[in-house]
């Protein structure tokens, strides 16, 4: 009880993270800016490659995803059994449900409804970005989200690391299998192998990088002074990334706007029905407010940077599925923050009495 409680009060949303949307924008625009005016420099950069893996962005990636993972407490994930029904919950929406109905409206706007306005090919890259988002549950803004939303943050902690380790296992067979029905296929070992590479490297150094330094300094100083900057890190990375991305992407962008329009369209309603269906579940099973929170938005927000890096390392800089990835990050700041004011605002509708509360009756 008493470590949890210390995170509640130690996690505080920055002013970066507060204004994350503001410089996602201008992070767009500075890249359409710079790919215009200085074309040369992006063409050299994509020649920086060794075995088809970019090495500025393989370095940017890390520095998104190795902040992430050592604000990971691993030894979180034995206390999940305390609270089996969010977990379960969170489980079952993320890995049983989220991927289908990504698979089902990406099909539905790109195949049928908006099929007359794109390219037969380039909406089939357009899906496989937004599948790729589909298969990565958040973990690291959710942080974020939970705080803002005043949920359980030992339990969203708990949350983040299962699916951190789930996402090890499943996303890559999940990504081949879904690829394959959107008409896109990639081999298994090759979406296996980004994982590893952008996601399992990550999380072992990150998880090296805890044990050691909490052994040699302590837990106090690792949470107060080693971990103080690591998202705002994690954050400058994704946008140093976005003004290389857009520097390559920003010529679709000028040209044809309006496919940033309709790709944000199914994006936008995949993120609230998965949200509305994980939310009303968790009031239907009989979960607390501060449970439900935390269970709902993980499986409502993605894990932005595994699916660039995977749509990059896959498709190209230059594709359809990373420009679907960048959307992605586009649309989901504001529309998280306005999931947390509904979350404040109907509260009441879950039980009044919070799990911490029942814990510190036991």
């Amino acid at each position: 009880m008493k470590e949890e409680t210390m995170v509640d009060k130690e996690y505080d949303i920055s002013f970066f993270e507060k204004f994350l949307s503001l410089w996602v924008i201008l992070g767009i625009i500075t890249g359409i800016v710079m790919g215009a005016l200085f074309p040369g420099v992006a063409e050299f950069l994509d020649t920086l490659s060794v075995e088809g893996v970019n090495i500025p962005i393989a370095v940017l990636l890390f520095g998104m995803m190795y902040p992430i993972m050592v604000q990971i407490d691993f030894s979180e994930v034995k206390n999940a059994v305390k609270a089996p029904r969010p977990v379960l919950l969170t489980l079952i929406v993320n890995w049983g449900i989220k991927p289908f109905t990504m698979l089902f409206f990406s099909w539905l706007f790109m195949r049928v409804i908006f099929a007359p306005f794109l390219p037969y090919d380039m909406a089939g890259e357009y899906m496989a970005g937004m599948i790729l988002l589909g298969i990565a549950p958040c973990t690291a803004m959710v942080l974020v989200w939970s705080f803002l939303a005043k949920g359980f943050m030992g339990l969203t902690l708990v949350l983040v690391a299962l699916n951190s380790l789930t996402m090890l296992v499943l996303y890559a067979p999940l990504g081949n299998f879904l690829l394959g029905v959107a008409e896109m296929p990639m081999p298994f070992m090759t979406i296996f192998l980004s994982i590893i590479l952008y996601v399992g490297v990550s999380l072992v150094a990150g998880y090296i990088s805890r044990i050691k330094l909490i052994k040699s300094r302590g837990k106090e100083w690792y949470d107060r002074v080693f971990l103080k900057d690591m998202g705002t890190i994690s954050k400058v990375s994704l946008l140093v990334t976005l003004v290389y991305l857009f520097m390559l992407q920003g010529g679709v962008l000028l040209s044809d706007p309006i496919v940033v329009l309709l790709i944000a369209v199914p994006l936008i309603i995949q993120t609230l029905f998965v949200f509305g269906l994980g939310y009303k579940a968790a009031e239907i099973i009989g979960l607390s407010y501060d449970e439900a929170a935390p269970a709902a938005m993980i499986g409502a927000s993605n894990h932005f940077e595994v699916a660039i890096a995977t749509a990059v390392t896959l498709f190209g800089l230059r594709s359809g599925a990373a420009l679907a990835t960048v959307v992605g990050v586009l649309i989901e700041v504001p529309l998280m923050l306005f999931l947390v004011k509904l979350c404040l605002r109907t509260r009441n509708r879950f039980k009044i009495q919070s799990r911490r509360e029942k814990m510190s009756k036991v």
